[in-house]
């Protein structure tokens, strides 16, 4: 059972952020960055490759510092001593010591924390039961992230980074992490989550911020994310080829796609009503409201052009 902590709800802002940029040579990986973070729960940080979602979780852990604006994590600066005894942390691309075990590996993390959880406690927890006394080295992909996760929980952090947790993980071992992160959520600790998985995001995230090119550039709950993208997906066999489907009113992307076009349009009626008289032999035609990985699809391509 996980620990129920006090930390997050005392204090106001988990994470402060403020016009943060950060370059490395001419790719600008952070550009005007803002973000508030309060409370418990899960904040899916999502955006396409290159958005700045790593570059921020490094900022926020101390191991990159902003060229510009302002940076505060459990009321203070990254990287703080403080701060760091109350945060967990699973990165993408993890290095731990070959020759520990899991066991041992847990433990020297655990002597990190003033008030750690069991090193017992914490291989049940995060599954780790039937190979916890097996040298990192010879465990696989998944076994690996697995440790990696239970590294960042150990320590009972109130605010946990995971970046990009299940990559290498099985369906089962997927949701069972799925599990442990709204356990943890539910008891008072904070978690960002950057994650590829969109259903992922869709099935743990109580909030949602979306980044491209350096920056947040929305911000809600899933259904409050589908809502913004509004309008309707159209899916049908048509005559018709990009061009015209483009060019259809209230239609905001149109591609063929084998032998479907498929439509995002802000208006449904209106968009049909055209297409219908630009070919009136259309069949086998669906329409639908957008998943969260379509409305992030239409976010991340269409705000800055809007």
């Amino acid at each position: 059972m996980l620990k129920e902590t006090s930390h997050v709800a005392n204090t106001s802002k988990i994470i402060s952020a403020r016009g943060l940029a950060r370059s490395f040579g001419r790719t600008r990986a952070l550009d005007g960055f803002d973000l508030d973070v309060e409370g418990a729960g899960v904040l899916a940080l999502l955006g396409p490759n290159g958005a700045g979602k790593t570059t921020f979780v490094n900022a926020a852990l101390g191991l990159v510092r902003p060229g510009e604006g302002s940076l505060e994590i459990l009321g203070r600066r990254p990287g703080d001593t403080a701060a760091r005894s109350r945060i967990g942390v699973m990165m993408q691309d993890a290095e731990l010591p070959d020759l520990l075990t899991a066991r041992e590996q847990i433990a020297l993390f655990a002597s990190y924390y003033p008030d750690p959880r069991g090193v017992d406690e914490t291989i049940e927890l995060a599954g780790l039961t039937g190979f916890a006394d097996k040298r990192y080295a010879r465990l696989s992909g998944g076994q690996k992230r697995r440790v990696q996760f239970a590294l960042a929980l150990v320590g009972r952090p109130d605010l946990i980074f995971l970046d990009e947790p299940t990559t290498g993980l099985d369906t089962e071992a997927r949701r069972g992490l799925w599990a442990i992160v709204r356990q943890a959520a539910s008891e008072g600790a904070r978690i960002v989550l950057t994650t590829h998985y969109l259903e992922e995001a869709d099935a743990l995230a109580d909030d949602v911020a979306v980044m491209k090119a350096g920056r947040v550039i929305a911000r809600g709950t899933a259904a409050e994310l589908r809502e913004q993208v509004g309008g309707s997906l159209i899916r049908c066999r048509t005559r018709l080829d990009d061009a015209a489907l483009a060019a259809l009113p209230a239609v905001r992307r149109a591609r063929l796609s084998g032998r479907y076009a498929q439509i995002a349009a802000a208006d449904a009626v209106a968009a049909l009503k055209a297409l219908f008289q630009a070919d009136p032999e259309v069949t086998e035609l669906t329409v639908r409201q957008p998943t969260l990985e379509e409305a992030f699809d239409t976010l991340t391509t269409d705000i800055e052009e809007a």
